[in-house]
C-alpha cells in the first residue's frame, strides 16, 4: 500500500535523512542554549540598572548579537563558508551545517533569555544580594530558575527555528530532509518525496512544540 501512495519514496533514505536533522537541530541546539544563556546574561548584566552597568559593552554585545540575527539564514551559510571548511574540513554533510546553524541561532535566543531574565522579579533580586549572595549564586539559583519558563518557551522557538534553518542547509549540500525534498523531491519531480518530507518535518516541529509546552508549564509556578 505504501509503496503505490510513495512510488519514489525509499524509506532508508528518509530514515537516514531524518536522523541528520535530528543530529543537525539536536546538536546545535545544546549549542545555542549554552551560548544563547552566556550571551543574554551579558546583555542583562551590562543592561541600564545591571549589576555590572556598562553602556560600551552592552552596546558593542549587542551589536554583534544584531548583526548576526539579522542575517538571511541562506546567506549566513555562504558567508561562513570559508570558516565552516577551516573548521570542519568540508562545507557538505551535517558537520558542515552546525557552525551556521549555531551562529544563526544563538544570537536569536540570546534577546529571548535577556527579555526572560528581565522579567525576573526584581525584589527577589535585591533580596539576594543583600544577603550577600556572589554573581554565581545569583546567576544559577535565582536568575536562571526564575526565569525557567521562559527559557524552556525560549529555547522551544529557537529549536523549532533550527528545524528550518536545517532544512535550508540541506538545499546546499547539509544533508537531512530539506536536502531530501530538494533533491530526491523537487529535482527529480517526485512530489510524493517533497510530500512525505516536508510532513516529517512537521511531525518533528510538533514534538518539540509539544514537548516545549510540557516542560514549560511544569517549571511555571504561577
Amino acid at each position: 500500500m505504501a509503496d503505490s501512495l510513495f512510488p519514489h519514496l525509499r524509506w532508508d533514505q528518509l530514515f537516514a535523512a531524518t536522523q541528520e536533522t535530528l543530529y543537525m537541530t539536536a546538536l546545535s541546539g545544546v549549542a545555542t542554549f549554552v551560548l544563547g544563556i552566556a550571551l543574554g546574561l551579558a546583555l542583562f548584566l551590562t543592561a541600564r540598572g545591571g549589576l555590572f552597568q556598562n553602556r560600551a559593552l552592552y552596546s558593542a554585545i549587542g551589536l554583534i548579537v544584531n548583526i548576526f540575527r539579522s542575517i538571511p539564514f541562506i546567506i549566513l551559510i555562504v558567508l561562513l563558508i570559508p570558516f565552516t571548511k577551516t573548521l570542519v574540513g568540508t562545507i557538505l554533510g551535517a558537520n558542515a551545517a552546525l557552525p551556521a546553524l549555531i551562529v544563526g541561532a544563538a544570537p536569536f535566543y540570546a534577546r529571548l533569555v535577556e527579555i526572560a531574565l528581565r522579567e525576573v522579579d526584581k525584589g527577589v533580586i535585591e533580596a539576594s544580594r543583600s544577603m550577600g549572595a556572589r554573581l554565581s549564586t545569583l546567576i544559577f539559583r535565582v536568575l536562571l530558575p526564575e526565569s525557567s519558563p521562559a527559557l524552556v518557551s525560549g529555547i522551544t522557538v529557537t529549536l523549532i527555528a533550527l528545524v528550518s534553518y536545517s532544512a535550508m542547509a540541506g538545499v546546499i549540500g547539509a544533508g537531512g530532509l530539506g536536502n531530501l525534498a530538494y533533491l530526491e523531491g523537487f529535482q527529480r519531480n517526485h512530489s510524493d518525496v517533497t510530500l512525505v518530507a516536508t510532513v516529517t518535518i512537521l511531525v518533528i516541529v510538533f514534538i518539540i512544540q509539544f514537548c516545549g509546552d510540557v516542560i514549560t508549564s511544569l517549571l511555571d509556578k504561577r
